[in-house]
């Protein structure tokens, strides 16, 4: 699968894309992640890229033409078979969750519009966007760890770029509930033992019990994912809830 990121910091968006699983998912050309500095794309001597708002008010904004001018560049490079989608990071988007990112798995190509500044152009993003996506309600300086976030969390979807498929599978709200306590060496640290169960080498009993520690967690930290869960699995009651050990997490 190929990213294309349109950006004014491209350095910052390959520093993060060039490291663990996503540098080893192009190494071993898995996925591509290429960065057009919208800067090169300015058609004035100064590379200018924003300009003061009409009507007033602080900050700049970022200008069409650039923006327009390096889609243009990158759409050029569209095979003509290729699914491909152009995403703007931008806090009035929908908001991304993990089904989106398994929706994003069906296309070749994903085009990440990052702003900066005050905000871009309407009419850029009107020309240029299929959709507009958040990955928040917070304030972020520009759309570039947004782009990341959406490159990293699609990119383990996609085969081979993690070892097993069940890595996905299992992880905390790609299966509807939160992950399971994870334990490893030392058996015990500070008091704290791992359960016994996990040492008991009973790998059903080891599944039940990650299993009601998840819904118990999914219950406690966050009951909108919890709810979601049981109506989606009506057939599975919901379990009781244990009294947590001193060897258990929040203890």
């Amino acid at each position: 699968m190929k990213f294309d990121i349109m950006t004014l910091f491209p350095e910052m968006v390959e520093r993060i894309t060039g490291e663990s699983i996503l540098g080893r998912a192009q190494e071993n050309h898995l996925i591509t992640v290429r960065c057009h500095n919208i800067r090169d794309y300015s058609e004035n001597r100064h590379h200018n890229v924003d300009d003061t708002p009409y009507g007033g008010g602080m900050g700049m904004v970022m200008a069409a033409p650039p923006i327009w001018n390096c889609h243009q560049a990158i759409l050029a490079q569209v095979g003509a078979d290729e699914r491909c989608r152009t995403v703007y990071l931008s806090p009035r988007g929908r908001r991304f969750d993990q089904g989106v990112a398994q929706e994003y798995t069906a296309y070749d190509r994903l085009i990440l519009l990052c702003g900066h500044y005050e905000g871009v152009d309407e009419r850029a993003i009107r020309l240029v966007a299929d959709e507009e996506l958040s990955v928040g309600d917070y304030v972020l300086t520009g759309g570039e760890l947004p782009a990341c976030i959406v490159v990293d969390a699609v990119s383990r979807l996609l085969p081979g770029v993690l070892s097993d498929p069940a890595c996905h599978r299992e992880e905390s709200i790609a299966s509807g509930l939160l992950e399971y306590p994870q334990y490893t060496r030392p058996p015990c640290f500070m008091g704290m033992e791992v359960p016994e169960v996990l040492l008991s080498g009973h790998h059903a009993h080891i599944a039940d019990w990650r299993l009601q520690q998840s819904l118990e967690l999914t219950r406690n930290m966050r009951p909108d994912l919890y709810e979601a869960y049981l109506a989606a699995h009506p057939a599975e009651p919901p379990r009781k809830k244990r009294r947590r050990t001193s060897s258990e997490p929040g203890s």
